[in-house]
């Protein structure tokens, strides 16, 4: 399957603009039909849910349909997809949930790879109720997370491992079928941060061995919200605090307040457009899934090749800190003797959009230990053509040389 990507881009009236979008990492631009989803469902007829009158119908089709489809994403089962407004609030709650049955003694692993998002939940959960925390570290020469210390870690009483799918800064991602293994052999849970992973691969999450995995439907293609897979059953023994006239069943009872049903339509679009883009002979929506990401991950990982030889031409002047032998295409790099903020604002004046910064992702950023503020972050979408990371090169070139 290959990606029709002309055909893509006029998909996504945003890009009218002339501006070539390499902010993909921090979120994508949004296709009509995802925002055409959002404008119909909010124009109803739209009540809360109920099984009487169309609107009432409406808003439970939404919340059933966002669950089979995001089953279909991830792989995984419709009973244990629960909405969360962001990757950073889903993690706060199950930090919270899960740390009610530990105490002094028990041990959580996380990160030093990790956006915030995935490290400062576990460590504000173990400080409340006396837990240790116990960080694994990467290797900034390599930008590869250093496995064997990270099973040193993991013992009889860690009760979670808390790692990413994929560094939404330099890309890396970590094997973590392997992790989940060495999670599972001493009993611990294993929670991926999925948001940068599901950007660019698909997702089985059986295969990946999570127990939890959290992603961002507005980081591909769909708006701003949060999606968490488990195991239902995993589910079941998790008792989170709730008002008395909520729902105990699950997912529901991890989802607090009436649902964003517009919101919720608009992440299912959102998988229906990424399921057409390359879809082959998949005779059910995973399946086309399946090959439109493949389509999509090595359109992506083109790009990523085309932009490293660029960079490459510009010789000394740039330092790439995106190393690791697996990754996503996604590039963060500094300019030895000048500012990151500053070939931001330039490419800005291009129309580029290559934002400087340390994303949340504050340790491995640390970690790096660069001589500037920031770093400058080039991250791939499938809207992306090469003729944009020509802009890009040259848009650095002119900025290294004025």
């Amino acid at each position: 399957m290959t990606l029709d990507v002309a055909a893509l881009r006029k998909q996504f009236p945003s890009l009218d603009s002339g501006i070539a979008h390499f902010d993909g990492p921090g979120g994508t631009q949004t296709p009509r039909p995802v925002a055409e989803a959002v404008a119909n469902a909010l124009s109803g007829p739209l009540s809360n849910r109920g099984d009487g009158v169309a609107s009432e119908r409406n808003a439970t089709g939404f919340v059933t349909e966002f669950r089979a489809a995001y089953a279909d994403f991830l792989g995984a089962d419709p009973r244990g997809i629960v909405y969360g407004r962001s990757a950073t609030q889903l993690t706060l709650d199950f930090a919270r949930h899960l740390a009610k049955t530990w105490g002094p003694g028990d041990e959580v692993v996380v990160s030093r790879l990790d956006h915030d998002a995935n490290i400062r939940p576990w460590i504000l959960a173990a400080e409340r109720v006396g837990a240790t925390v116990r960080w694994a570290e990467f290797d900034p020469a390599t930008a590869e997370l250093d496995l064997d210390g990270l099973a040193s870690l993991i013992g009889a009483r860690t009760r979670l491992v808390a790692v990413t799918g994929a560094s939404n800064l330099v890309g890396t991602m970590p094997p973590i079928p392997q992790i989940a293994q060495l999670a599972h052999d001493r009993g611990a849970l294993l929670y991926v941060d999925g948001v940068h992973y599901a950007a660019h691969r698909a997702v089985d999450l059986a295969a990946l061995g999570a127990d939890f995995f959290v992603c961002s439907p507005y980081k591909f293609l769909g708006p701003h919200c949060a999606v968490l897979a488990a195991d239902p059953a995993l589910l079941e023994t998790i008792v989170p605090d709730k008002l008395l006239p909520s729902t105990d069943e699950v997912p529901e009872r991890f989802e607090f307040g009436t649902l964003p049903y517009e919101t919720m339509a608009g992440a299912t679009a959102a998988v229906d457009f990424l399921a057409a883009l390359a879809p082959g002979e998949g005779r059910t929506r995973r399946e086309r899934l399946l090959n439109s990401l493949a389509a999509t991950e090595a359109h992506e990982d083109s790009l990523r090749e085309l932009t490293q030889d660029g960079l490459a031409s510009l010789g000394s002047a740039i330092t790439l800190h995106s190393r690791a032998a697996v990754r996503t295409p996604t590039l963060f790099l500094t300019m030895p003797g000048r500012r990151s903020w500053d070939a931001y604002q330039y490419l800005a004046t291009l129309n580029v959009l290559a934002p400087a910064g340390s994303f949340y992702a504050i340790e491995p950023f640390q970690a790096l230990r660069l001589d500037d503020e920031y770093g400058l972050r080039i991250g791939m979408a499938p809207y992306n053509e090469p003729a944009e990371v020509d802009r890009l090169i040259d848009g650095l070139a002119g900025f290294l040389g004025s």
